[in-house]
Protein backbone atom coordinates (compact mmCIF):
# COMPACT_ATOMS: atom_id res chain seq x y z
CA UNK A 1 0.00 0.00 0.00
CA UNK A 2 2.91 2.39 0.60
CA UNK A 3 3.71 2.28 -3.15
CA UNK A 4 0.53 2.51 -4.15
CA UNK A 5 -0.45 -1.48 -4.52
CA UNK A 6 -3.70 -2.42 -4.35
CA UNK A 7 -5.27 -6.05 -3.66
CA UNK A 8 -7.20 -6.90 -6.88
CA UNK A 9 -8.90 -10.33 -6.18
CA UNK A 10 -8.60 -13.19 -3.27
CA UNK A 11 -8.60 -16.90 -4.28
CA UNK A 12 -8.48 -19.48 -1.54
CA UNK A 13 -4.85 -19.60 -2.04
CA UNK A 14 -3.60 -16.59 -3.14
CA UNK A 15 -4.10 -12.62 -3.87
CA UNK A 16 -3.89 -10.79 -6.40
CA UNK A 17 -1.84 -7.28 -6.10
CA UNK A 18 -2.08 -4.37 -8.33
CA UNK A 19 0.36 -1.44 -9.00
CA UNK A 20 -2.25 1.22 -10.64
CA UNK A 21 0.63 3.59 -11.57
CA UNK A 22 3.11 0.95 -13.63
CA UNK A 23 -0.20 -1.52 -14.28
CA UNK A 24 1.48 -4.43 -12.94
CA UNK A 25 0.13 -7.45 -10.97
CA UNK A 26 1.62 -10.12 -8.75
CA UNK A 27 0.56 -13.02 -7.51
CA UNK A 28 1.19 -13.67 -3.61
CA UNK A 29 0.31 -16.55 -1.26
CA UNK A 30 -1.84 -16.31 1.43
CA UNK A 31 1.01 -17.89 3.60
CA UNK A 32 2.89 -16.46 6.71
CA UNK A 33 5.91 -16.43 5.36
CA UNK A 34 7.06 -16.53 2.25
CA UNK A 35 11.02 -16.42 1.08
CA UNK A 36 13.22 -13.67 0.47
CA UNK A 37 13.55 -14.30 -2.97
CA UNK A 38 9.69 -14.83 -3.37
CA UNK A 39 9.44 -11.31 -1.75
CA UNK A 40 11.67 -9.90 -4.44
CA UNK A 41 9.72 -11.61 -7.05
CA UNK A 42 6.58 -10.24 -6.02
CA UNK A 43 8.05 -6.68 -5.24
CA UNK A 44 10.17 -7.03 -8.94
CA UNK A 45 6.91 -8.08 -10.60
CA UNK A 46 5.04 -4.97 -9.15
CA UNK A 47 7.60 -2.57 -9.83
CA UNK A 48 8.15 -1.44 -6.46
CA UNK A 49 11.49 -1.35 -4.40
CA UNK A 50 12.76 -4.77 -2.52
CA UNK A 51 11.40 -4.82 1.10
Amino acid sequence: REHGCQLLEEGDTHSISFNPDKKLTATVPRQTEISDRLAAKICKDLGIPEV
